[in-house]
Order: C-alpha cells, then sequence, then structure tokens
C-alpha cells in the first residue's frame, strides 16, 4: 500500500510563517510529480505549486513568492515554505504523488495519490 502524509499545519498570525511537510511511502518503485493544493471553506480545491523529480517547480498563479515548494527525494518528501502568510490563505492544504507502485514484482502506474490534508488557520 501506499501513504502520503503531510505536517506542519496550524494556527499562525497574519504575516507568519509556515512550512508544511508530505511524505510519501509504501511500495513505492519510483515518485514522480508532488504537490500541493489548498481548498477553503466553501470554494473549490485549487492547486498550489508542484514539483518533478528533477525539482523542476510550476506554482499556480499569485503562489510563487510567498510559496516556496521544495522536495528531498531520498526522504520521498516535499515541503511547502509559506511566508506572509494572509487570513486568506486559510484552507486545507492536500498533498499529492504520482507514483508508480511496485508489488510482487509488477509495477502499476502511474497513479495519483492523495494525502488527508492539514489545516492551516491564519488570523488576522
Amino acid at each position: 500500500q501506499v501513504q502520503v502524509v503531510e505536517s506542519g499545519g496550524g494556527l499562525v498570525r497574519a504575516g507568519g510563517s509556515l512550512r508544511l511537510s508530505c511524505a510519501a511511502s509504501g511500495d513505492i518503485f519510483s515518485l514522480n510529480t508532488m504537490g500541493w493544493s489548498r481548498q477553503a471553506p466553501g470554494r473549490q480545491r485549487e492547486s498550489v505549486a508542484s514539483i518533478s523529480s528533477s525539482g523542476y517547480t510550476t506554482y499556480a498563479e499569485g503562489m510563487e513568492g510567498r510559496f516556496t515548494i521544495s522536495r528531498d527525494n531520498a526522504k520521498n518528501t516535499i515541503y511547502l515554505e509559506m511566508s506572509s502568510l494572509k487570513p486568506e490563505d486559510t484552507a486545507v492544504y492536500y498533498c499529492n504523488a504520482v507514483l508508480t507502485r511496485i508489488q510482487g514484482g509488477r509495477l502499476t502506474g502511474p497513479v495519483n495519490y492523495w494525502g488527508q490534508g492539514t489545516q492551516v488557520t491564519v488570523s488576522s
């Protein structure tokens, strides 16, 4: 099986910073693009940023500058550094991982897996 687990969310004041982490584990053969999305109350989930296995990054419009995505391939982990946070950044932040599984010598994928999300609340 595969697990994608986010951590690092919490309550922060406007102007503050947080670092989110997301680790993928399990019967992974290869880990491709990973990324962050977020969903605020009453709104659709929106992309924040993604990073390829080679470190190529993409950001949704308006996200670059205050948000920085990075990756540690040795740990199958990505990070999201968030600074100058605003109340409108309040959301559940989700991580996704596109990967190929290996089970009994058989490869499956690539398949996209999502984590359960971590709450980020920015107070004014």
